[in-house]
């Protein structure tokens, strides 16, 4: 794997980002923002799964001034998604929030941009230049507001990854320019607590917009695919992009987008970083798939023991293996693990069988050992 990109630390609230601080994991609430206690209790459910910075949308000035309300109530840093409206953004900062995503493809007025910078500058809070495919500014209207038609933006005319002929300008290229613009108009008003990110929806395209802003800019990255679908589907399409890019050393920050329950972007975000060693936080579950081999129900079993885990913030390596093919070795590298095979199973502990147990008390038992190692560690 490839040593971190060196950047520029910002922070958001009490959590740093870049600066080779750990790789934080966000999301962002599915409520209408503009239901102060709705949105507090999704965001309270979020902590509780280990969300370390959320975001909410702010699509009117009723959702702008709750914002300040929410704030409030919740223990981890908010950012408010600003589009269309700069007015929004300043009641946002205001209200206190700690971050401001500007999407530099809706909100294109310099005069507009250069308020809001002044009012983040005055609070101390970073913005976060967020380019995103499906709102990128009209092709040849990168900054400008007239004469251009959300309709005929000729975005989709541009040549993805793959398509491109020498010469030809791409996805890639406006997606580029778009982000260079934003920053050179926040660099000319001496500001430079900036974080950055570059969505699509399409893999390719995302990796390599990322990938050449990387090159460009000493700003922290937040990753993401954008729009990546349900949780099974979104969950596989965001990690190959995700992980192809953490494995090169890009990204300070995540989000996982789901259609679906926020809480399983941040667990889906955190199983992301574990898969490539980058983040430790809560259990780990190593499990086989079982085939002709196994004389238990491996599958149930391992269902059983991940729904246990979850309520575990510890970090723990714990296996669950069907067969003596790869169960003991699997189980020994565990910090906890069993081979379970024909009316009983074997549990160890870092490497050591503790406990041969019959089949019908094999989850009993390993749960019983993974809280004498949570509590050992203690």
């Amino acid at each position: 794997m490839s040593k971190r990109r060196v950047t520029r630390p910002v922070y958001v609230g009490g959590v740093k980002v870049g600066g080779g601080a750990d790789i934080s994991v966000q999301s962002m609430t599915k409520t209408d923002t503009r239901d102060v206690r709705a949105t507090v209790r999704q965001i309270h459910e979020l902590e509780e799964a280990g969300c370390e910075i959320i975001r909410s949308a702010v699509p009117d000035m009723a959702a702008a001034q709750a914002m300040g309300e929410i704030k409030k109530q919740i223990h981890i840093p908010l950012i408010a998604d600003i589009h269309f409206h700069y007015q929004l953004a300043l009641e946002c900062v205001k209200g206190g929030v700690d971050c401001l995503r500007l999407n530099p493809g809706n909100l294109r007025d310099e005069n507009q941009v250069k308020q809001v910078v002044q009012s983040a500058k005055a609070a101390g809070i970073p913005i976060r230049i967020g380019v995103n495919f499906g709102s990128l500014p009209p092709v040849g209207g990168i900054g400008r507001t007239r004469g251009f038609s959300r309709h005929m933006d000729m975005v989709n005319r541009l040549p993805k990854v793959g398509e491109v002929k020498e010469g030809e300008y791409s996805v890639v290229d406006h997606m580029l320019a778009t982000a260079l613009w934003e920053i050179s108009l926040l660099e000319e008003q001496d500001f430079d607590n900036i974080k950055i990110s570059m969505k699509a929806f399409d893999v390719p395209t995302t990796v390599e917009a990322y990938r050449r802003l990387a090159e460009l800019t000493p700003y922290p990255l937040h990753l993401g695919i954008t729009e990546a679908g349900t949780v099974q589907a979104g969950s596989i399409r965001t990690a190959v992009g995700l992980g192809v890019l953490l494995y090169e050393g890009i990204g300070d920050t995540i989000r996982v987008s789901l259609s679906g329950d926020s809480k399983e972007e941040v667990v889906a975000g955190y199983e992301i970083l574990k898969s490539l060693n980058l983040r430790n936080k809560g259990a780990t579950l190593v499990a086989c798939p079982s085939c002709g081999r196994a004389d238990v129900d491996v599958v149930r079993l391992a269902n059983q023991v991940d729904a246990l885990l979850k309520k575990s913030n510890k970090n723990i390596k714990v296996a669950v293996m069907g067969c003596e093919v790869n169960g003991p070795g699997e189980a020994k590298d565990a910090d906890v693990g069993i081979a379970a095979g024909a009316g009983r199973a074997i549990i160890f502990r870092r490497g050591q069988k503790v406990r041969v147990v019959p089949a019908a008390d094999m989850l009993s038992a390993l749960m019983e050992e993974v809280e004498k190692t949570e509590a050992e560690s203690k």
